[in-house]
């Protein structure tokens, strides 16, 4: 049966590096949802109000990065998708959807310490290397970090969850 992948984490862990390599790995599409932001949106971000402006924009690009999932999957590629799915119940709304797809889902989580991670973005933000999407500030890590909500005992047990230390 075809597998989707699912990469998460926090802010910096390496998803994006992750992500890469092992869509590169398997030979299959990556579907990343910081390039679709960046590419429509990023020319539009609003100076304030930026929280409601952002999770608008990225419910419509995750539910187009369905569609073309549902197309892979249709011609039996399973992509690795980053889709920022920093909450349980995002994570679990997402679940149900492979589940209705009739697919197999390997969620690969990244759990790396903050302090390394800031550093990692910080470092990034400097570099622009070849993970850089867009400049995350310090103001911005914050937000994000507290938004993630790791796995818990009952999303451990009832899904296919690897995760990834680094």
């Amino acid at each position: 049966m075809v597998a989707v992948h699912l990469i998460e984490g926090p802010v910096g862990a390496g998803k994006s590096t992750l992500a890469g390599r092992m869509a590169g790995e398997l030979g299959v599409p990556w579907l990343d949802l910081d390039d679709w932001m960046v590419t429509l949106f990023s020319p539009d971000r609003p100076a304030e109000g930026f929280m409601p402006w952002y999770a608008a924009r990225k419910a419509r690009c995750i539910e187009q990065i369905w569609t073309v999932t549902e197309r892979l999957l249709a011609a039996g590629i399973g992509p690795v998708l980053e889709l920022g799915l920093v909450q349980r119940a995002d994570r679990a709304a997402f679940y149900d959807r492979v589940d209705r797809a009739g697919c197999d889902l390997v969620v690969h989580v990244l759990d790396v310490p903050r302090d390394v991670r800031l550093e990692r973005v910080r470092h990034r933000n400097t570099e622009q290397g070849r993970t850089f999407k867009m400049a995350v500030s310090d103001e911005i890590f914050e937000i994000a970090d507290a938004a993630w909500e790791a796995p818990d005992d009952i999303e451990r047990e009832t899904r296919h969850i690897h995760l990834v230390s680094g």
